[in-house]
């Protein structure tokens, strides 16, 4: 993965909560956000991702599955439940995973995730993705 390029700009404020336990892959992510015009603010498991988004509004949650004191697919069903208790709006939360069957796409979902990218996470995936969620936000 060449990343070395020139970043492309962002194309507008576009708020990412990156969760994930690994330091190697936050990193990774994080260049990846950074080439791609995009910041985030990162979190290690879903305890912290659901208190992270009790302080700030999200756009996006890139959620790891397999993370210590609560995984992803547990944090995500606790998400859509305040959301649904409170009539919030949902966050469109995209799991993350080295998983990449048929099965685990369907468990993904099942649990209230709203897509699902594979690790490890190609560039133009990735940026196909934030484009999507970008692009219905703004036309909300």
């Amino acid at each position: 993965m060449d990343i070395s390029v020139k970043p492309e700009p962002s194309l507008s404020r576009f708020s990412i909560l990156l969760a994930e336990d690994n330091p190697v892959n936050q990193k990774v992510a994080m260049r990846v956000l950074k080439h791609l015009g995009y910041e985030a603010d990162i979190v290690g498991n879903g305890q912290e991702a659901i208190a992270a988004i009790a302080d700030k509004t999200y756009d996006l949650i890139l959620m790891d599955i397999q993370m210590p004191e609560m995984d992803g697919l547990q944090a995500t069903k606790h998400i859509r439940d305040r959301e649904n208790a409170s009539q919030l709006p949902p966050i469109a939360i995209v799991a993350m995973t080295a998983n990449a069957t048929d099965d685990d796409q369907n468990i993904c979902r099942d649990a209230g995730m709203s897509d699902y990218i594979s690790k490890p996470i190609q560039i133009d995936k990735l940026k196909n993705i934030l484009q999507r969620y970008e692009s219905l936000k703004n036309k909300k």
